[in-house]
């Protein structure tokens, strides 16, 4: 049984940094797609970031709208996937999750994704 636990949320001023951590277990954790997704009450789960497996090159994907304030790393001595959010805005307030994808593509869809953290708060006051 593969788990996903995700840590780091809080409350920020916008402007404000945060760094989320995911810690996984029950699969080699080097050879999967580690996501982010985030969702606001109301809203559809969307696609945060991605890193790729740790074989050859590694990728990122990034949505637009977070796109050179966030970065995706990977430390699979540890099993964890970060995110670190810098210049965080009111609308990044979110529950974020974090996940896992069997296949080497680094997918933007949540339903592609096999494994799903319990989610952290992250709440950006203005």
């Amino acid at each position: 049984q593969v788990q996903l636990v995700e840590s780091g949320g809080g409350l920020v001023q916008a402007g404000g940094s945060l760094r989320l951590s995911c810690a996984a277990s029950g699969r080699t954790f080097s050879s999967y797609v580690m996501g982010w997704f985030r969702q606001a009450p109301g809203k559809e789960r969307d696609f945060v970031a991605a890193i790729s497996r740790s074989v050859g090159n590694t990728y990122y994907a990034y949505a637009d709208s977070v796109k050179g304030r966030v970065t995706i790393s990977r430390n699979n001595a540890k099993n964890t996937v970060y995110l670190q959010m810098n210049s965080l805005k009111p609308e990044d307030t979110a529950v974020y999750y974090c996940a896992q994808h069997s296949r080497a593509s680094l997918s933007r869809e949540p339903h592609d994704y096999d494994y799903w953290g319990h989610g952290t708060q992250v709440t950006v006051s203005s």
